[in-house]
């Protein structure tokens, strides 16, 4: 097999396609010939040794992939050779092969394009988790997306609208809000150019949002925060601005709001039978054509770097998709 191998954190530039041994699955794993990898924000985190989990070296980067089942450890039952499946584990997802915990790969349905569900089990179960269990969100409250073109941001104006949500959708340009307008926001906010606080009160008519998603964090957190809706919910998805806001507690106190934490991953291994609800969930709306994750690129799997550098550029919209034949 083939994998990119990651020896020294300095970044994606450091990272080196090598052929390395083919792994046996151990005991209630599946090795899965891998179709599919996508990109998250994790991952380029992870290879410039900035990110919380600090794997050891040397180490196969890539989070999220499907490909299908070419052989089982000993205890697998619910899968066999040949079946198509999508797997989130920790490591090993940029290569042709990887062994994943059994538990952890989700069967498709007939029809799920790999492309589709290699971009689909951390963004949409990160957001069905943060908005339907989180934050509870409720038919005709209104949702603030911020860093709305992205992968997470996409799969949120997704959901939301799916469950009869209003949305507003807040990214960096006008090319990516019209992006947002295309999936179904119902309006939408420059925030290089216009000053969040304002559009917000105009568009809630002074209420604010119910709830907030947001995947940016930075300097824009405090100013949202001071714009949510009495009983508002802000949900803490990550960082992607690079820095970590203070929030002044005082301003929870006052709007009776909530701040929320969103651990997708733990959740998922904290309770199992509830996050495979949630992607049965998320599996029908998808084959009933409701969700479908939004491509940036699909790149072949040697052309990985390219796809980092794209990733940082911060151009990305939608989920960069990388394949192998």
């Amino acid at each position: 097999m083939h994998a990119w191998i990651c020896e020294n954190p300095i970044g994606p530039e450091a990272l080196s396609w090598k052929e390395v041994p083919t792994p046996e699955p151990q005991p209630g794993e599946a090795r899965i010939a891998i179709r599919a990898a996508s990109l998250n924000f994790p991952d380029l985190l992870i290879v410039q040794n900035k990110y919380q989990m600090k794997p050891p070296l040397p180490f196969v980067p890539g989070s999220e992939y499907a490909g299908t089942v070419d052989a089982v450890g000993a205890g697998v039952t619910h899968l066999k050779v040949g079946d198509a499946v999508a797997a989130f584990g920790s490591m090993g997802g940029f290569a042709t092969h990887a062994c994943v915990n059994a538990q952890l790969a989700m069967p498709l349905p007939k029809g799920f394009k790999y492309e589709d569900a290699a971009a689909f089990i951390c963004t949409y179960g990160t957001t069905h988790h943060a908005l339907l269990d989180r934050a509870q969100l409720k038919e005709g409250e209104t949702v603030l997306v911020l860093g709305a073109a992205g992968g997470v941001g996409t799969a949120a104006i997704q959901i939301a609208k799916a469950v009869g949500a209003r949305v507003i959708a807040a990214a960096s340009s006008d090319e990516k809000c019209a992006l947002c307008h295309e999936l179904g926001a119902d309006a939408t906010i420059n925030y290089s150019s216009a000053n969040i606080r304002d559009e917000l009160k105009t568009l809630t008519g002074g209420k604010g949002p119910d709830v907030v998603y947001d995947p940016v964090g930075g300097d824009l957190a405090e100013p949202v925060f001071r714009s949510i809706a009495w009983r508002g919910r802000y949900l803490v998805i990550g960082f992607a601005q690079g820095s970590i806001p203070a929030l002044p507690l005082n301003l929870a106190l006052l709007k009776g709001a909530s701040i929320v934490g969103v651990f997708w991953g733990e959740f998922a291994k904290r309770e199992p039978k509830r996050n495979a609800q949630s992607l049965a969930e998320l599996a029908g709306w998808y084959a009933q054509g409701r969700i479908k994750p939004v491509l940036d690129q699909t790149l072949p799997m040697p052309e990985l770097r390219a796809a980092f550098k794209r990733m940082g550029s911060r151009q990305v919209r939608g989920k960069l998709v990388m394949t192998n034949p």
